[in-house]
């Protein structure tokens, strides 16, 4: 179970209108100037020098939500993630499916990297729950190491769209003088490569923090002073120590479970994304996650937010709700079928 379905729904209040939010992964990319093929050309995956895909592999994911009636309710907009392609992951929607109650359904481009779902359902009766859901195809690729690391380098000069995976974000306190201080003493040692530098960066975080699930969300700072964390916290210091050296980092989100990335340069200035398993099985430069990628990133700037998000987070807006909703975010594989992750659960 994620951390995000253990904490519930969260209920907000914003006259006429009442807002119910869900804590829980979504797909997403920062909002930036930079398209999709805009970072692609930044971060490419030349064969020859980056990463490699091995073993692309088909699924059929539902994504959706699910919302009953406490008391009668009407005039509720609910949205939901919809996942966007990346290198290792192609995506195809094959059709949507949804009660009786619920009316128009949408795709809507949240920025130039993300979409959502939009479904508008104008009553529903006390008890009565509705549906609406998004089919996708999706094939997704294992990462492979590359065949040598000695040709890939860490960046001199960070391109400007790239800068953003440089700053602190919640819970990612990258500009702390304690993270300052402990990135200072990591791969400081003669001989080293590049490569071996940030693998030293991934060592130090699997050291030092041992892996504990927990409901609430701890910073990096908190995770260093208890000597323990899950996968958001590994991930998340593995982050902060990297931009703290001026390396960029980023957060990637799956089902229940979120990984690292790192950026790299080949000697022809190509930028090359190299991922991470920071809790779980040691994988560093490579990644079996068969799971969908629901997002990348960690600082988030949305319209109505004035504080950075850690992520995009599914939303459910009713004009009339007097007992409230119950809402829940459907991630699941279309047949049933249950997707082992080789990093730890969240």
């Amino acid at each position: 179970m994620t951390r995000q379905s253990k904490a519930g729904s969260v209920a907000f209040l914003l006259f006429p209108f009442i807002v119910f939010q869900t804590a829980t992964f979504v797909l997403g990319q920062e909002s930036t100037e930079a398209s999709e093929s805009t970072e692609t050309s930044l971060a490419t995956d030349n064969e020859s020098v980056g990463v490699t895909f091995a073993e692309p592999t088909e699924f059929e994911w539902e994504l959706g939500v699910r919302i009953t009636a406490k008391g009668d309710a009407k005039g509720i907009t609910a949205t939901a993630p919809i996942p966007i392609e990346w290198p290792e992951q192609k995506i195809e929607i094959v059709g949507q499916d949804k009660s009786g109650s619920v009316g128009r359904v949408s795709i809507k481009r949240l920025t130039k990297n993300s979409r959502q779902m939009l479904c508008k359902i104008n009553r529903l009766k006390s008890g009565e729950t509705a549906e609406a859901i998004v089919r996708l195809k999706i094939i997704k690729s294992h990462i492979v190491v590359p065949k040598d690391t000695t040709k890939l380098f860490l960046a001199e000069n960070v391109p400007s769209k790239l800068k953003q995976y440089l700053r602190p974000s919640p819970y990612i306190e990258s500009s702390d003088k304690r993270i300052q201080q402990i990135a200072q003493g990591i791969g400081t040692a003669e001989g080293l490569t590049d490569w071996q530098r940030v693998e030293e960066i991934y060592k130090w975080v699997r050291d030092n923090v041992e892996y504990k699930f927990d409901t609430k969300i701890h910073s990096c700072l908190e995770a260093i002073d208890s000597g323990h964390g899950d996968c958001e916290e590994l991930s998340s210091l593995f982050i902060a120590i990297c931009r703290a050296k001026n390396i960029p980092a980023r957060a990637v989100w799956i089902p229940g479970h979120t990984y690292p990335e790192f950026y790299m340069t080949d000697a022809e200035g190509n930028g090359h994304w190299i991922p991470c398993q920071a809790a779980g099985s040691y994988q560093f430069g490579a990644m079996t996650e068969s799971k969908p990628i629901l997002q990348k990133g960690d600082r988030f700037k949305l319209p109505g937010n004035s504080a950075p998000l850690r992520y995009i987070q599914p939303t459910l807006v009713a004009k009339d709700a007097p007992n409230g909703l119950s809402f829940e975010f459907i991630s699941r594989l279309a047949n049933g079928d249950k997707q082992e992750s080789t990093g730890r659960e969240r």
